[in-house]
């Protein structure tokens, strides 16, 4: 059994010198004058900068049309139950950062994980506003619970939420490593079919205003697997007796053939350029560059090329052109002992 960090101790210690990224034994005041881990440091500028709420996007109200009026039922049925599953997986996150930030004891890191907290609380509120704006009323509680009546979403929601159950029911190292593995799984993985589906669409010039919304949302994503794979390679680098590569190995492989199942089913071989071998290859390779991220060997040594090409050319988020392929782990990854302030 492990601890949470105490509110107030008097008795702890900040010195960098002292400091790692779990076990250590905090003050419970923010020094941030002296920061171990800058990557944190630069992750906290990147996520203020990225700072959107929902309001800031339009033209909803024109998807609302589309939605009735433009796409099929494949597509509807496609676009209800992927916004069902993003909404549980943005709400279980606001609600799980908090338990795993409590066993964090690096203060640069409790911070940005704060951040990351709110803006899953944002995320929340733009599948409510895309609900409230595009969908009608009497289809809205149906979307939101769509795990009462399709098993494959039920048990996705199931194995996720059960991980981070488990760490708060029995907190201690395995659960611990186990609940921030999910957490980068969860993030790296497990929205990215549903992304693409939105990108899809909007390559069909169909429902602009919601992938306008995801591009927003999937570049906080971004900074958020970013986050957790520092995380990740702090506790093999401090506590290697912690760290469990075959774990975690096996974990991926799971997320990847839930991901994959999930995604064939909601998509059904309906929607024009996700196929199931799309979804079966693209899965597999970003799963590659995420391990590589970690400095891992790829788990599935054939899926070398992303299939999703028609998605490169409209992935502009807000003006700013951002492969997340591009965005690895390495761009924040400097973990080297630094002083100094947190000025822009």
């Amino acid at each position: 059994m492990i601890e949470k960090n105490l509110i107030f101790n008097p008795d702890g210690r900040d010195d960098i010198d002292d400091r790692t990224i779990i076990h250590g034994n905090t003050t419970g005041l923010f020094n941030l004058n002296n920061v171990k881990y800058s990557w944190a440091k630069g992750m906290y500028k990147v996520m203020l900068g990225n700072f959107w709420i929902p309001e800031k996007v339009s033209g909803l109200n024109k998807d609302a049309v589309e939605y009735d009026e433009v796409l099929n039922d494949d597509e509807r049925k496609a676009y209800d139950g992927i916004i069902s599953f993003l909404t549980f997986l943005d709400s279980i996150q606001t609600m799980n950062l908090p338990n795993i930030n409590d066993y964090i004891t690096s203060p640069e890191v409790n911070l940005i994980l704060s951040i990351q907290a709110f803006q899953e609380a944002i995320h929340s509120q733009s599948y409510q506003t895309i609900l409230e704006t595009v969908v009608s009323a009497n289809k809205r509680e149906k979307i939101l619970y769509f795990r009462r009546e399709d098993k494959h979403l039920l048990e996705r929601n199931k194995f996720i939420g059960q991980i981070y159950q488990d760490f708060v029911n029995e907190p201690n190292d395995q659960n611990l490593f186990r609940s921030i593995v999910a957490n980068w799984l969860l993030e790296s993985i497990y929205f990215y079919n549903g992304f693409a589906f939105f990108d899809t669409l909007a390559d069909h010039n169909k429902m602009l205003a919601s992938d306008r919304m995801i591009n927003y949302i999937r570049r906080d994503e971004e900074t958020h697997v970013v986050i957790f794979a520092n995380i990740i390679k702090e506790i093999k680098n401090e506590f290697p007796d912690i760290y469990d590569e075959q774990l975690l190995l096996k974990m991926m492989d799971t997320a990847v053939n839930q991901e994959i199942e999930w995604s064939k089913h909601i998509l059904n071989n309906k929607i024009i350029g996700m196929a199931d071998e799309n979804i079966i290859g693209y899965t597999k390779y970003l799963a590659n560059q995420r391990l590589e991220s970690l400095g891992i060997k790829p788990l599935y040594p054939d899926a070398t090329k992303n299939p999703y090409k028609h998605l490169e050319r409209i992935q502009d988020q807000n003006s700013e052109k951002a492969n997340f392929f591009e965005t690895t782990v390495t761009n924040y990854s400097q973990s080297s002992s630094m002083k100094g302030t947190w000025d822009f």
